[in-house]
């Protein structure tokens, strides 16, 4: 089933849309739950509260991309249960090393009133990405959106942890300096 049958299915308010998306976006948003919270029990309850979630939001909500809202949905349910987990543990985990990293140099999330910088940012973002080399780009969005594992990117590049850590390094400072240049830093 296609996304525009499966949203169909949502603004129906058929069940049906809810297994559906499992079918077709199961595997991905899992990868994103998994890398985040590196456990299966809490991924497979993120991804629960993911269906749940889209079922709240569409309608009255259209996405454009479904893979791309359902991914993101996934991403910030994710994280909420990783900074609980965390909050209770006071660990660390590659998710959060990788968030860590990238703090360096994206600006810390605030309140309500940042929608807007937050989608001038995203669009900032966009345009950086869009100066890399692709290889750079997969890396980069590998690491910090999806949050893959240093291992897991070498596993798949063929790259030591030292070659893939120097190159997330200086793609990171290029990110700082294009988002000084724009006034983000």
């Amino acid at each position: 089933m296609d996304d525009e049958q499966i949203l169909a299915l949502y603004w129906q308010r058929d069940e049906r849309a809810i297994a559906e998306t499992a079918a077709r976006y199961g595997p991905y948003c899992r990868r994103i739950a998994r890398n985040i919270l590196a456990d299966e029990q809490d991924a497979e309850e993120c991804l629960n509260d993911t269906w749940l979630r889209a079922w709240g939001a569409i309608p009255p909500h259209r996405p454009e991309r479904l893979s791309t809202f359902l991914g993101k949905l996934t991403r910030e349910l994710s994280l909420s249960r990783l900074r609980a987990r965390l909050a209770q543990k006071r660990g660390g985990g590659e998710a959060a090393l990788a968030l860590e990293e990238l703090g360096e140099c994206v600006p810390a999330p605030g309140d309500a009133q940042q929608e807007l910088e937050a989608k001038e940012l995203a669009r900032a973002l966009n345009a950086f990405l869009a100066t890399l080399r692709r290889e750079e780009r997969d890396l980069f969005v590998s690491r910090y959106w999806f949050l893959t594992p240093l291992e897991e990117l070498g596993r798949r590049s063929g790259w030591s942890q030292s070659r893939l850590k120097s190159a997330l390094y200086r793609t990171r400072k290029k990110l700082y300096d294009y988002l000084r240049e724009e006034g983000w830093c």
